[in-house]
């Protein structure tokens, strides 16, 4: 498709993290709550190629400080720049 230009990996995730959240409730106050937060728990997973990362891995980049978040978009914004993607 012309004009069509994919995704970079970094977008990838932070889609993903941001639609696992989408139906959670926000402000979320502490890293527990995070976890519950995702469909899966700490078992929900972003998959891109051969990148796999689950809530519970991403949940080792944040501390207290983060907290709290007020909306999906944030969690994704913190996990993909810590994460390096």
């Amino acid at each position: 498709m012309p004009g069509f230009v994919p995704l970079t990996v970094k977008e990838q995730i932070h889609a993903q993290i941001s639609g696992a959240l989408a139906g959670a409730s926000f402000p979320i106050d502490t890293p527990a709550a995070l976890i519950v937060a995702f469909p899966d728990g700490a078992d929900t997973t972003c998959q891109v190629g051969d990148l796999k990362m689950t809530a519970g891995e991403a949940g080792t980049l944040l501390t207290s400080a983060d907290f709290p978040f007020t909306s999906a978009k944030s969690v994704a914004d913190v996990i993909v720049e810590r994460a390096g993607l």
